[in-house]
């Protein structure tokens, strides 16, 4: 019997879930190889038995000196130098940006994106995909620089201009949350509500207001997204879309 494939995901508190991509993998048949490394899970030498991986977001800053965050950093030499389709989410996606050698760093008028704020593709993002949502969801307070050699694909509209980027061709930084379900938004609007009062956090009744109306443009971009995705650990390059 073939041997299912595996996606690597590390989360970094022990409640964590991988949410809605962890739901999208199960469905299409994939096993989810979850690691705790605030628990001391152990993160593989080589992804040649896993189809890519997805690290998440967590709490406080990748500048942290906080020794499971050091793990993942030194870690990420792994699916950088064996080109592995690669997602990181919020922290995740600011751990990629330092790794690559790109500046992470909170707002200098110390604002949060905290609720759904707009973006915008870039040219490069519209050569990939014409269905990219006009907002998105945010919790953070920090956020990346473009990596050298790197190309921006998603802009924000507010405080914190780099939302999205590739590297390499089949590494991905994102800034946002296209992973969150409902019960989540629920969970880190009670467990984290001082978060909501943060300079430039939005109300909380506007989360689950403004998830009736955006989610269903962020659920259609992420089904294309890991469509595509998954595709890397098969071929060279992702697909070239046409916008419009």
């Amino acid at each position: 019997m073939e041997r299912r494939r595996k996606i690597l995901m590390i989360l970094h508190k022990p409640t964590s879930s991988p949410g809605r991509i962890g739901l999208w993998l199960r469905q299409r048949g994939l096993a989810l190889d979850l690691r705790y490394p605030v628990l001391g899970d152990a993160l593989p030498e080589t992804l040649e038995e896993h189809a890519g991986v997805v690290v998440f977001g967590g709490p406080g800053s990748v500048n942290d000196d906080c020794p499971h965050y050091r793990a993942v950093l030194d870690w990420l030499e792994v699916p950088l130098r064996e080109r592995k389709p690669y997602i990181g989410i919020c922290l995740g996606g600011q751990m990629l940006a330092k790794v690559l050698g790109a500046r992470v760093a909170p707002h200098p008028q110390g604002v949060w994106e905290v609720g759904y704020y707009p973006v915008r593709p870039t040219e490069a993002g519209r050569r990939l995909w014409d269905c990219w949502p006009e907002m998105v969801y945010q919790w953070h307070s920090e956020g990346f620089e473009v990596p050298a050699d790197a190309e921006l694909l998603l802009e924000g509209l507010g405080r914190f201009p780099n939302q999205a980027f590739l590297y390499g061709g089949h590494a991905f930084g994102l800034q946002f949350h296209p992973e969150v379900t409902t019960a989540m938004l629920h969970n880190w609007t009670v467990r984290a509500a001082d978060k909501l009062t943060m300079p430039g956090a939005r109300p909380r009744r506007t989360h689950f207001e403004e998830r009736l109306i955006y989610d269903p443009a962020v659920a259609c971009w992420l089904d294309t997204f890991l469509n595509d995705w998954l595709l890397l650990g098969q071929s060279a390059a992702l697909p070239r879309r046409k916008a419009g």
